[in-house]
């Protein structure tokens, strides 16, 4: 049978106190009660195993009979009988479930009545309370004892008198007689926890840094493993053409020699067939370049919101495509024309429209090195032949020499045929000069000259024919010393230019967009360029377009350009403009084209509006 069915009945006998007893009469009485209680008890648990609801009865003891049955014994009997069947009146009725009450007794003395030997509650009819000595009992508990008692009225445990009324409600959740080592023993087990906390805290944030810190790292190993991938590459395509010091290739319409890592084109891919690779976002571009060798793209951008500074932007060919900002003075304004040095990979030429030139380290991503101009820089260009010269075109028309050895101010100041802007500047290449003088090939709108420092004759000179309306592009090719003029219409000018292509459309201006012409020129002797051809095109009315060559090795050349029509990227091949292939471009206009060769393969950049598009030859 469980625990909680045995009724545990515990009585004392003692007679009234009628004031004439002596001490010792009530010492032995005292000792007679113990013994009829301990009687009683085993009676009652005896029954209770049986199964019966038992009430005991009262077991005289000799002086219990001779003074009756009717003395305090009997009384006491039947408290404990009426406050064991209250219990379980509270146990049955809700007021407490049996798990709720079952206790340790050994653990929580300080916490139940020693009269019912069962927990005191904050409420109800048990509720704890206490009397003037100080010890705690159920309010139920304590009032049946006194009342038992009437006047006769003694605490349970020490017998001071008292009576109902002295019994006072005690309004506490809990009652725990603590120590002094306890108090100490729980104050150091709270700082213990406390500082387990706070151990805790820094593991977790440690463990967010650790993590934060391998996802970077698994990042920055997926780009060296693409990165090694490529130089691999590049190693092999080094060792199948060993002649490579002695060739030269067209990067970016532009000559550089072997440090390039370029080639021309090769002849695996030489039907010049592109497709698009990647297209990023890049809001407020307005130019780019490519280093092929390190596969990044440096934009010129104005960041957005009013007010947006300029900014240059790395981004990486690569996978994730990482971004980076490079900061310029305030005072720089606008970056009109932008280059990478074909010579030193890490240096960028920069021309602005606060009249300075700038040399920048991407290393560092700090300008090492500013020109103060007269005038806002429209253009500018590294020498092909030598590291240290740089060209500035300005607004007014002057092309200025800069030695980066002497940064005290230009070396040379020469002056236009014309006041107008020069918009495009391109160094010529060593073998098409004469006695290796710096030669550099300059457009304005009023048409393209030749310039030649270090000579007799300085210059400019005007090359024939192309002075046929307003050029506004200039595309160049060291390797074949080709170069492709892009023309719009001079106001009150009448077309009589013969093309070798016809117009595919009626001549018309439709908004922003005029008839045009391309026309293709070679460079014969030191001042002869003889015209190969020339076709129609749809030229932008406002804006100056950009345009590329792209070399084939044993194949003719292809022009690269915009129609200001159809939006589209038109390749055509050189001299007969002959059209090859048409990329889409998904934004308008058409700001900047770049081509570069590396990783054995053509890529071809396309900066359309805020739209960056990567093109690549097929099987790259």
């Amino acid at each position: 049978m469980p625990d909680s069915d045995i009724l545990h009945v515990h009585y004392e006998v003692e007679d009234v106190d009628d004031g004439g007893g002596e001490e010792e009469e009530e010492e032995e009485e005292d000792d007679d009660d113990d013994e009829e209680t301990d009687e009683s008890e085993e009676t009652v648990e005896g029954h209770a195993e049986e199964g019966v609801d038992y009430v005991p009865e009262v077991l005289q003891s000799p002086r219990a009979s001779q003074t009756g049955t009717t003395g305090s014994a009997q009384a006491r009997v039947s408290f404990w009988v009426e406050e064991e069947l209250d219990k379980r009146r509270r146990t049955e009725g809700g007021e407490a479930s049996s798990s709720q009450n079952e206790w340790n007794r050994n653990e929580n003395d300080d916490m139940i009545c020693s009269i019912c030997m069962d927990a005191w509650t904050n409420y109800g009819e048990h509720h704890i309370c206490c009397l003037p000595c100080g010890h705690l009992y159920g309010m139920s508990c304590i009032n049946r004892w006194l009342q038992q008692r009437k006047n006769a009225g003694k605490c349970p445990q020490c017998n001071r008198k008292c009576s109902t009324k002295d019994v006072r409600k005690l309004f506490a959740p809990r009652i725990v007689a603590a120590d002094g080592e306890s108090q100490k023993r729980i104050k150091s087990l709270e700082a213990t926890c406390a500082s387990l906390e706070k151990k805790d805290a820094n593991w977790c944030r440690k463990e967010v840094e650790w993590k934060k810190r391998e996802t970077d790292l698994q990042l920055k190993l997926q780009e060296l493993s693409e990165r090694t991938n490529y130089l691999e590459h590049l190693l092999e395509d080094s060792q199948r053409k060993p002649v490579l010091a002695n060739l030269d290739c067209t990067f970016q319409g532009k000559s550089v020699s072997e440090h390039n890592f370029g080639l021309r084109f090769s002849s695996q891919v030489s039907s010049c067939s592109f497709i698009l690779k990647k297209e990023l976002m890049v809001d407020g571009a307005r130019l780019i370049d490519v280093d092929a060798s390190n596969q990044i793209v440096l934009v010129a951008r104005r960041q957005s919101g009013f007010g947006g500074t300029h900014v240059l932007t790395k981004i990486s060919l690569m996978s994730p495509y990482e971004r980076e900002d490079i900061g310029i003075p305030f005072c720089t304004n606008a970056v009109r024309d932008l280059h990478i040095s074909p010579a030193a990979r890490n240096l960028v030429l920069f021309s602005s429209l606060g009249k300075k030139l700038a040399i920048l380290s991407m290393e560092s991503n700090h300008i090492i090195l500013d020109y103060d101009l007269p005038e806002a820089a429209w253009s500018c260009s590294w020498d092909q032949n030598s590291s240290h010269h740089v060209y500035a075109g300005l607004k007014n028309g002057l092309l200025v020499m800069f030695d980066m050895r002497q940064t005290v101010g230009p070396l040379k100041i020469l002056q236009g045929l014309t006041n107008n802007p020069i918009h495009t500047i391109h160094s010529l290449s060593s073998y098409s000069t004469v006695s290796n003088d710096k030669s550099i090939l300059s457009a304005s709108a009023y048409g393209i000259c030749q310039w030649n420092f270090d000579a007799l004759e300085e210059g400019p000179f005007l090359i024939p024919e192309t002075n046929q309306g307003v050029c506004t592009s200039l595309a160049y090719c060291s390797s074949r010393d080709e170069l492709v003029a892009s023309y719009r219409p001079k106001v009150g000018m009448s077309n009589e230019i013969v093309y070798s292509q016809p117009s595919p459309s009626p001549s018309h201006t439709t908004g922003h967009r005029v008839d045009g012409c391309h026309v293709a020129f070679k460079k014969e002797d030191h001042h002869q360029f003889s015209k190969l051809g020339s076709a129609y095109a749809n030229i932008d009315a406002i804006r100056l377009p950009k345009s590329t060559i792209i070399d084939l090795q044993g194949c003719n050349s292809l022009f690269v350009s915009a129609d200001a029509v159809m939006g589209d990227l038109i390749l055509q091949e050189l001299p007969s403009f002959r059209s090859v292939q048409h990329l889409k471009v998904h934004k308008h206009p058409v700001r900047d084209v770049k081509y570069s060769y590396g990783f054995d393969r053509g890529l071809l950049s396309c900066l359309s509006d805020d739209i960056l598009h990567l093109f690549c030859t097929k099987g790259s």
